[in-house]
């Protein structure tokens, strides 16, 4: 079986995650999707309400496995046998973190590789953090986001 990781901050997860993941089902037979600390990040949502909104999002999609995990994400493949890392890449600017994170994950990890997948010119300009941005300033960003995340701004007044 092919397995891969698919992890990120998803913060909230938005149409173009799932367009990568949906894609990456097409070469890979079960795909983690990990809800992955960044330190860096602060959170507009807590841990359990990203976890909530990722496993309703892709409730229809029996291939894919929501979890949570605070480690390397390499040292998370390690433990559920995946041996490839998705990622999604928008611009040039994604391209260079990227590049910077393939090649810590490869120095922690050689035998772990990342497959990229190139945002669809729909999804380019959005990203988690644009979205947040948009619906505080009052943008409708419904079709940016599936409908369980528009129930959890609902719900926390966003």
């Amino acid at each position: 079986m092919r397995k891969a990781v698919y992890a990120g901050s998803f913060d909230p997860i938005t149409n173009g995650h799932l367009e990568v993941l949906k894609r990456s089902l097409k070469i890979f037979d079960q795909v983690y999707l990990l809800l992955a600390v960044n330190p860096k990040k602060s959170g507009a949502f807590t841990t359990e309400e990203r976890l909530e909104m990722m496993k309703e999002a892709v409730k229809d999609m029996p291939n894919v496995i929501v979890d949570y995990y605070d480690g390397l994400t390499v040292d998370y493949c390690k433990k559920v046998g995946a041996p490839s890392i998705i990622r999604g890449l928008r611009a040039v600017t994604d391209f260079e973190y990227e590049f910077q994170l393939a090649a810590a994950n490869e120095f922690a990890a050689p035998d772990v590789d990342m497959v990229f997948f190139m945002a669809r010119k729909e999804e380019n300009f959005v990203s988690s953090s644009s979205v947040l941005e948009l619906r505080k300033g009052g943008v409708d960003v419904s079709s940016l986001v599936p409908p369980c995340v528009i129930k959890m701004f609902e719900k926390k007044g966003l």
